[in-house]
Formats: C-alpha cells, structure tokens, sequence
C-alpha cells in the first residue's frame, strides 16, 4: 500500500510579485527562506502596517474589507489582500474590487499587477463572480491606478504561478533574472551574489586554474 501523496505546499500571493520581478528572488524568499532590510522593504512595511489592521466599513453603498484572506484550490495560491472593496450589483449581489498599497510610483515592469491579478483570481474562485479590474495605491504618488485584468495580464500571472509551483515542487533556486538593473534594487543582492552565480562554472574554474599557476 503506498503512502497518500504528500500535500502540496501553498503558493503564497505575495510570491507571484517576487516571480515576477526575479523568480530567483522569489525563490531565496519563499523557499531558502533570507530575507535582507533596506529603505524600500522598510517604506513598504510601514505602508503594509497601516493597511493590513483589519476590519469592515461600509461607505456610499461600497463595503471595504481591511487584511482579507484570499486562496485558490485551483491555482494553490493563499495570501492576504489589504483591501477589498466589494460593489453592489444593479441585479442584487456584489462585485469584488482588490485594491494593493504599494511604495514608490508605478514601475516599468508588470510584478505589482501580476500580484494583484492573483488576488482578483482567488477572489473569482471564492465569490463565483468575475472581477474585471483592481487597483494599485502607491505611497508616493497618492494615487490610485486601475489595473484591469485582460486577456494578457491574466496569461502572464497564471504562467508565473506555474513556474513557482514547479520551482516550490523541485526546491530548486533559479539562476538570477537577466535583467541586472533590477538588482540594485533588491535588498537580497548581497545574498544573492548574481555576478557570481551566474558566472559559467567552466570559465571561473579557468580563471581560477590559472591564477594558480602564475602564482607558483
């Protein structure tokens, strides 16, 4: 008789934005579990407190819920959204509307609304009701920007989650991101060490090798 297959560990939701921005970040976080501070973690700390206190209000017929717990059976995903608006339906009902605090200003890159895509999908799969759009707030510019949940942005966030199962499955770190701008940014760069992962074992051994040699 073989042992019942071990569960599956959860994604959380706030993996898909690391994923997004470098799966190998992602990975050093969620799976080796390092975690380094600089003034961008701090400032989205702060923002993260203010926003994740909990608690239900109701204003203009909208009900907002504070720190919502959010998951998804099909997707494996669970995780926390800072807000939820839910808006009332012209047919009875209501529709959900997720709204992410965020530091800084919107980026170039597509992580933040990756992560609040996969928000709206466990939020589809818990209500039964279609979530066509959300919201980023962003810290600096005091302002909110829809994000609607295309066709596009929806194939992006579920092939990210997807490549974090694979990766959560294999506990396998990736190779850092390509895109090396980015690591300036990301307090796990002296963790990390990206220049020297990604350097070809081969040629390092080289190097090495002859460094040896010139010393003698």
């Amino acid at each position: 008789m073989h042992p019942p297959p071990a569960e599956e560990e959860p994604i959380p939701i706030s993996a898909v934005q690391h994923a997004v921005y470098c799966l190998r970040q992602a990975a050093l976080i969620h799976i080796e579990q390092l975690w380094a501070e600089n003034r961008f973690t701090a400032e989205g700390d702060v923002l993260h407190a203010l926003a994740d206190k909990g608690g239900r209000r109701k204003a203009r017929g909208v009900r907002r819920v504070h720190a919502l717990p959010l998951g998804s059976a099909r997707l494996n995903l669970t995780g926390i959204a800072d807000l939820v608006e839910f808006h009332p339906l012209d047919g009875g009902g209501e529709q959900a509307f997720p709204v992410e605090y965020k530091r800084g200003k919107p980026k170039l890159h597509r992580a933040d609304e990756a992560q609040l895509c996969a928000q709206a999908l466990c939020l589809e799969e818990m209500t039964g009701q279609p979530v066509p759009d959300g919201a980023l707030f962003y810290a600096q510019t005091k302002r909110r920007v829809n994000v609607p949940f295309d066709a596009d942005l929806r194939a992006l966030t579920e092939a990210v989650i997807a490549e974090l199962a694979q990766v959560f499955a294999s506990r396998a770190t990736p190779a850092p991101t390509p895109h090396r701008p980015r690591c300036r940014a990301c307090s796990l760069v002296d963790l990390c060490r990206p220049d020297t992962v990604a350097r070809p074992v081969k040629r390092w051994r080289d190097q090495t090798l002859a460094r040896l040699l010139d010393a003698q």
